[in-house]
């Protein structure tokens, strides 16, 4: 069975991003992978004169630019699906989400009329999203117009940019974010592997806290540009023994995708297998649902502070309590939460605060 991945590198200007398709490309070519790229959109056209100040408006520039990323990207994956060998990367130099840092809302809203498309299907249409942080942010002594005649950006504006990057692939249920700790060695590393964690090269070991925190201010999370809601059904489905599979419904406004999910081991490291259904196949492995537990709904906050990506989830059944969760690269990472959230305890290991406990209960 041929596996096609599609991954985006992303991160404000100055951020690495060539070098880390050199990387990527070493790094997994070795691994046994065919390794496509597609080239980032915005420069191509830029280079060859189609700009937002040479097109009538922004929006007509956009439109072009979000168009013809959507047609690169469908060619890249024809032509995958043509070629031999079972393991395929398709590498995405940014993504259509990228273009939304350049947009206001009511521009943003005009090119998807435009394409035809709606932001959760075009943001979850990539099977994971690498953020790597400007070097305007934490290395500002390396950053450089000098290699890129598409950048023109300051350190201020190319710092503002990366928030602004960020905050648009916000909700993407696999959003990584690479900073720039120590050398930029060690930030291409740290990006291969967890490249490496998100294709299942070993083993693909979640490292996840959870924390039970008071009743978020919800009007603050919405409010926030790096903080996305997303409305969730989870139902559990029969399974054997030691092993948890789920199917899962995400997404807002009549605009869902759909994850079947199976999970093995216990304790902070679980391996834990994720794939994408059709809305048919979803619909056909509810028949499978496990009767003893009920489907769990909950509306999720999907944030990013600092490094971290918050997942913090919110149940109809509670009023005074919600439940943050966290992903890890390092089972000994230093968690930093927003002064905002305020922490009860931390549940990892409380059975009472998982899921399919509370699919028991609620």
């Amino acid at each position: 069975m041929k596996e096609i991945s599609k991954i985006v590198i992303t991160g404000g200007p100055c951020a690495g991003k060539s070098t880390a398709m050199s990387w990527i490309q070493n790094a997994f070519t070795q691994k046994g992978y065919t390794v496509l790229f597609v080239p980032e959109t915005a420069t191509e056209l830029i280079s060859g004169g189609v700009c937002p100040w040479t097109c009538g408006t922004n929006a007509d520039y956009q439109t072009c630019q979000v168009q013809l990323q959507l047609e690169k990207e469908r060619i890249f994956l024809q032509a995958a699906r043509t070629m031999p060998g079972d393991k395929i990367l398709i590498v995405c130099d940014r993504g259509v989400m990228d273009n939304r840092a350049y947009m206001n809302a009511e521009e943003f809203a005009l090119v998807l009329s435009r394409v035809g498309g709606n932001e959760v299907e075009m943001r979850d249409s990539y099977d994971a999203v690498f953020h790597l942080v400007t070097s305007a942010k934490g290395a500002a002594e390396f950053y450089t117009t000098a290699n890129n005649e598409a950048r023109y950006e300051t350190v201020e504006e190319a710092a503002a940019l990366d928030d602004r990057l960020l905050a648009a692939w916000t909700g993407h249920p696999h959003l990584r974010v690479i900073d720039n700790d120590r050398d930029f060695d060690r930030k291409m590393k740290r990006l291969v592997a967890e490249v490496a964690s998100f294709l299942g090269e070993k083993e693909p070991l979640e490292i996840e806290r959870k924390y039970l925190i008071e009743y978020p201010d919800i009007q603050w999370l919405e409010s926030q540009p790096n903080c996305c809601r997303v409305e969730i059904i989870q139902t559990y489905l029969e399974s054997r023994e030691g092993e948890e599979v789920r199917v899962r419904q995400r997404g807002i406004d009549g605009s869902y995708v759909y994850y079947k999910t199976v999970k093995r081991g216990t304790g902070l490291k679980r391996i834990e297998l994720e794939s994408r259904l059709t809305k048919e196949e979803y619909l056909t492995l509810l028949m499978q649902a496990d009767m003893n537990r009920r489907p769990v709904r909950k509306t999720r906050y999907c944030m990013t502070h600092g490094i971290n990506y918050f997942e913090i989830d919110v149940y109809p059944f509670w009023h005074d309590k919600a439940v943050v969760e966290i992903e890890l690269s390092d089972e000994n990472a230093k968690v930093e939460f927003p002064p905002q959230l305020k922490v009860i305890r931390e549940v990892t290991e409380d059975i009472d605060y998982k899921n399919s406990e509370l699919a028991k209960h609620h």
